[in-house]
């Protein structure tokens, strides 16, 4: 078993996020995974340096699921998804084991 966390930002390039693209992504994922934690109350705050080493910093919210297995393939696709929908370059998805008691 997999835990999968994807940050997703707050704001796009021109502005802030349409709420209905975070509702549609939480969605999906609960219909595919049979659930879904999104952890909304305070972004997240990050800061990472650029290509062209400038400072970049955004602020996310963590979402979650549980999933039986990781297949790389299917989650970097869906990654690309989300970039376009929203307005990023990329999107941070991890996965880490998992075990339930």
């Amino acid at each position: 078993m997999y835990l999968i966390q994807i940050l997703l930002p707050t704001r796009g390039r021109n502005g802030a996020i349409d709420h209905d693209a975070c509702d549609r992504t939480r969605e999906e994922l609960a219909e595919m995974f049979h659930g879904v934690t999104a952890y909304t109350r305070t972004p997240a705050q990050g800061v990472w340096i650029a290509p062209d080493g400038d400072k970049e910093r955004d602020d996310v919210v963590m979402v979650e699921v549980l999933a039986p297995g990781f297949d790389r393939d299917w989650w970097r696709a869906f990654g690309g998804r989300l970039a376009k929908r929203f307005d990023q370059d990329e999107i941070h998805i991890r996965a880490l084991p998992a075990e339930m008691p």
